[in-house]
């Protein structure tokens, strides 16, 4: 057991920068050292914010940050595949994540079969470069198809792990009436990433720092690292309760925490 704790100790955690995208668009430089003082391993990054990659990468040594990944958009890899898998590359990211698709690619969606098909070609790219191809499911994914699966098991089913690896998003998963513990199992070591997000409902889905909602976060991380996760990213994605640094100052606070 006490072997068990130290490796829980040990594992790294990232924040999406999402988290706090207008603190990184008007200061990318002091919200990554922020970040690193809050006691943030990496971050995943969403967009450059304007930004070339040399200065994203410069900002991110300086800070003392490991650039996990991106989130990057489906259309941006679709029209400039070899450039934009480079860019993130040269900042040293090992992940590029899809954060979500439009209806039209989605399951039963008139394009669906053109973004299955492009799914391979986009990992190749990645895999000249050392980089896995994710994608990050929201909610939609889980509204039960015709034969009673999931879209995203179905997404899942159709590529090969080499291809495409997950990037389970815990909210959405209990959002959606599913177990984010049973959905790691399903996907044990296929799961590189896991974003670790809370949330309270009350009519609607409310955003909250983690540990302040209905998640069993512990139970998370610890299926996360048995299943093979490499790291734990903190998502919040709005901020109703408290502002973005505070917030982000109270998940990591909480994770930390349950780790000891």
């Amino acid at each position: 057991i006490e072997e068990e704790g130290n490796l829980m100790e040990k594992m790294p955690i990232a924040a999406q920068v999402y988290s706090v995208r207008e603190e990184a668009g008007a200061d990318f430089a002091g919200t990554m050292k922020q970040l690193k003082a809050l006691g943030y391993d990496g971050v995943e990054l969403a967009g450059l914010y304007g930004r070339t990659p040399d200065e994203i990468k410069g900002w991110l040594d300086e800070a003392g940050l490991t650039p996990i990944g991106a989130h990057v958009p489906f259309d941006e890899l679709d029209k400039d595949l070899e450039n934009t898998v480079r860019a993130y590359h040269s900042i040293g990211c090992s992940y590029v994540a899809i954060p979500s698709i439009s209806e039209d690619r989605r399951y039963g969606g008139s394009r669906y079969e053109e973004f299955l098909a492009a799914i391979p070609v986009i990992a190749a790219e990645c895999r000249k470069y050392g980089m896995k191809l994710l994608y990050h499911n929201h909610g939609f994914e889980f509204e039960k198809t015709a034969d009673g699966k999931t879209p995203l098991d179905e997404l899942y089913a159709s590529q090969s792990p080499e291809d495409l690896e997950t990037e389970l998003d815990s909210c959405w998963i209990k959002v959606a009436g599913e177990d984010p513990l049973a959905y790691l199992e399903k996907y044990r070591m296929r799961c590189p990433l896991v974003h670790i997000k809370d949330f309270i409902q009350d009519g609607e889905v409310k955003l909250v720092a983690v540990g302040d909602g209905v998640q069993d976060i512990k139970a998370i991380a610890e299926k996360a690292q048995e299943c093979g996760s490499q790291w734990l990213v903190v998502e919040q994605d709005s901020h109703i309760f408290g502002s973005p640094m505070e917030n982000m100052k109270k998940s990591i606070c909480c994770l930390r925490s349950m780790m000891e």
